[in-house]
């Protein structure tokens, strides 16, 4: 601002602006020796910039001891304008974190700039560059025993690597780019040690539709071919199994999914094709399913199997959604009883089934009271959602009573969701492992009481957060802190009396949660289907064929796994609706068009068609009419008959009906189950009634009475010509058989006689009969019947 004024004020002297000089500089003094002496203000302000980012990609052992090599690796990035010179990556130690919410802290500011962490381990142990371009990724890998670290006493500690260079603007040495982790230290074995469960989930999404093929093998039809991707060597299947083989773990199942891979093991199963047509799936994915289910069934040899039901259905969206309508918790209890056959069948091991898994273990009464009414008297429920009241300093174990008999084994929420987001480049999977094994040994140094900790982590792991899992736990089963455990006997270790046994309201349960759930339409469409279904199932001779996978796909339509695809959900539930509706049509009436009747009785056929491969029966036809005043059916308003039809088959079925008048009369045909529900769309057709008159019945009767005339006067004429010819001949000729049996080879010489007329019309001998028997439509034909048809009599 001098400077400025002096450019203006031409008429200041030299003297004057050197003075104005010297003030401006003396003042500005005090603030430039404080910029000197504050360096860790550049840093800041390189933070805010993201000067050079920190990857650590490995840290080994994860969980060092003494004597050990501690070796870390990772990239650093120029991500500014400028290039950093003198830089050069060191390793720093911080103080040693004695909470697990100090751990948090640390982790959710992980790369901050502005945090001190500790001070440079130093000498060699650091790697230099000469300089970082903008832009370019650089490796490093540093080992420095672990001595040098000058570890204390056991604990966690803060760990950090970062990047200290200069750039062209600020020309002097700042840290540029940190990453911080944590460094669990337990050298020697713990007085005390933790119990850890943790729970190995072995789930998928739903593959199999309720559509099977009509041969006996019932081929299963897929939604699509995923499942075969989840097997494949590298799939998320695949690395589960992969995986957990080598880890002391509770492998907790779906059978469905089980089902499904069994469906694609025996080549048995089919993909949508064009048109609504199928097609068989690809042979290599038999090999898949053959192989993943073997490697599977020596994973699990010598381990505790938890079988949550068929298909694992949604208990919250049951609970709030689905209890209000009838039938719902029934499908519960069918998916329960199956889960123990399926997966006894397929892995050949016995599995648990009393244990119940909300979605994250988000629990309310409703839910707990749903979760064990099929059974279950154990609830997988999560600290987050039973949180502790009581201001304990320490994690409890993870047993919690909670009345009628009921046990809440709550899992860790921290240690659980550990492993969530992704994990598929090193970095984060690395501070995921060190942040999981920090917070365990946290909890096994708050008190000198051992405890039962369970790990629930998300229910669908990729394949990546499955490799931090294992990483994870493999350095916790070597470590010095913890000892591993089954689910079962967490759930059996003896509770601490001062956790929280207080189930949260309904009110607390997580709106992020709700708006996930299945709506209440969705179990109405369920129920629906349950009593079409129930309808379908009494018309069969081998009800199996079609109960059982419609059942399961009923427990599918429950499905944990279609939160958050509403879309999907409810195109699934129209499918096997659909799909059940379509089978059911092919038991059905045939249609009739109008029918005439011309005499005062008659028989109605009506034919029922079975295009299932399977015969049915428990069927009643029944034919109504609509004016029985005019005309009956069985001498009353309608008449049944029992039907049973082969499979592939049709079937006639005869009514006999009386007219009483003129005129037309509509017919309905409906079938009915023998429970007295209708069954199928009913078929309504035209009587034509042509009774017979009076008038009609003088004019046949005079003409019979014309014909018994004509035939008494030629009697009586050719027995007076008889008498004539005797009087001609005389007396000799008396007693002479002229044309009788006693000669028959004489001559006769008597002219035949010629009939006289008659007014009996031509053919009287040979009337019509009005209801002659005139077939209805073939058994066999599927047709509806020509216009103006005649019935049997």
């Amino acid at each position: 601002m001098a400077e400025a004024a002096d450019f203006q004020a031409t008429s200041a002297s030299p003297a004057r602006r050197w003075l104005r000089r010297t003030g401006a500089l003396l003042a500005g003094a005090p603030l430039l020796a404080g910029l000197l002496q504050l360096p860790a203000a550049a840093p800041a302000q390189a933070a805010s910039s993201d000067t050079v980012s920190v990857a650590l990609d490995s840290l080994t052992p994860n969980a060092p001891t003494d004597g050990d090599t501690l070796t870390v690796s990772g990239t650093v990035t120029n991500n500014g304008k400028q290039t950093v010179t003198g830089a050069h990556v060191g390793l720093r130690v911080g103080p040693p974190l004695t909470t697990r919410s100090a751990i948090d802290s640390v982790a959710q500011h992980s790369d901050d700039v502005e945090s001190a962490t500790g001070p440079e381990v130093g000498g060699k142990y650091a790697e230099k560059f000469a300089s970082l371009a903008p832009g370019v990724a650089e490796h490093f890998s540093i080992s420095v025993p672990v001595d040098k670290l000058d570890l204390g006493a056991n604990g966690v500690y803060e760990f950090g690597v970062s990047l200290s260079g200069q750039t062209a603007a600020q020309p002097w040495s700042q840290v540029l780019g940190i990453q911080r982790t944590f460094l669990p230290w337990q050298p020697s074995e713990a007085d005390t040690k933790t119990k850890t469960t943790f729970l190995w989930p072995l789930l998928s999404t739903v593959h199999m539709t309720a559509r099977t093929g009509a041969g006996e093998l019932q081929t299963p039809v897929f939604l699509n071919d995923d499942l075969a991707k989840e097997l494949a060597p590298g799939g998320r299947l695949s690395q589960m199994v992969d995986l957990g083989k080598d880890l002391d773990v509770t492998w907790v199942i779906d059978p469905d999914l089980l089902a499904s891979v069994d469906a694609m093991a025996t080549g048995n199963y089919r993909l949508p094709g064009d048109n609504g047509t199928t097609t068989p799936g690809p042979k290599e994915h038999q090999v898949l399913a053959k192989q993943w289910l073997a490697n599977l069934q020596d994973a699990v040899a010598g381990k505790e199997v938890v079988a949550l039901p068929f298909a694992d259905p949604d208990l919250a969206s049951l609970a709030h959604n689905g209890t209000s309508v009838t039938g719902s918790l029934s499908h519960l209890k069918d998916a329960t009883d199956v889960a123990a056959t399926t997966v006894k069948t397929v892995l050949h091991v016995t599995p648990t089934t009393d244990f119940a898994w909300p979605v994250e273990g988000a629990v309310d009464p409703a839910i707990m009271k749903v979760a064990t009414s099929a059974g279950a008297d154990r609830v997988i429920a999560r600290s987050d959602s039973l949180q502790e009241t009581a201001g304990l300093t320490y994690t409890p174990s993870a047993a919690r009573p909670v009345g009628g008999g009921i046990t809440a084994v709550v899992a860790d929420d921290r240690l659980s969701t550990a492993f969530e987001g992704d994990l598929a480049k090193a970095d984060p999977s690395t501070l995921a492992v060190q942040e999981f094994l920090a917070q365990s040994l946290e909890v096994n140094e708050q008190t000198d009481k051992q405890r039962s900790i369970v790990v629930a982590p998300q229910r669908m792991p990729t394949a990546s957060q499955a490799q931090a899992m294992a990483a994870a736990l493999k350095a916790l089963e070597g470590a010095n802190w913890s000892q591993s455990q089954d689910l079962t006997s967490a759930a059996k270790d003896k509770p601490d009396p001062n956790a929280t046994t207080q189930i949260p309201s309904t009110r607390s349960y997580p709106s992020s949660l709700r708006r996930q759930e299945l709506p209440v339409s969705a179990f109405q469409q369920i129920a629906r289907t349950q009593d079409k279904l129930d309808n379908f199932q009494v018309v069969l001779t081998d009800r199996s064929r079609v109960v059982t996978p419609f059942g399961r796909a009923i427990n599918r339509e429950m499905s944990t796994s279609w939160r958050g695809k509403n879309g999907h959900a409810d195109s699934y539930r129209n499918g096997v609706e659909g799909w059940l509706d379509e089978l059911a049509a092919q038991v059905k009436l045939i249609e009739k068009s109008e029918t005439k009747l011309s005499g005062r009785s008659a028989t109605i056929p009506v034919t029922v068609q079975n295009n299932l491969v399977q015969p049915v029966g428990h069927l009643v036809l029944r034919l109504t009419s609509s004016n029985p005043t005019r005309l009956k059916i069985g001498g009353k308003a309608y008449a049944e008959q029992p039907v049973e039809v082969s499979g592939g088959h049709s079937q006639s079925v005869k009514f006999a009906t009386a007219a009483n008048a003129n005129g037309r009369v509509t017919v309905v045909a409906q079938l009915y189950t023998e429970d007295g529900q209708e069954y199928g769309d009913p078929v309504s057709f035209d009587v034509k009634v042509t009774e017979v008159t009076p008038t009609v019945m003088l004019v046949i009767g005079g003409g019979v009475l014309l014909l018994v005339l004509a035939g008494f006067r030629m009697y009586t004429q050719r027995k007076r010509a008889a008498a004539r010819q005797a009087g001609e001949d005389g007396p000799d000729a008396a007693g002479e058989d002229t044309d009788g049996p006693g000669n028959p080879g004489a001559p006769s010489d008597r002219l035949p006689q010629e009939p006289e007329d008659s007014d009996a019309p031509a053919g009287a001998d040979d009337p019509e009969q009005p209801s002659d028997p005139a077939p209805d439509t073939a058994p066999e034909s599927a047709d509806p019947s020509g216009t103006g048809e005649r019935v049997d009599r």
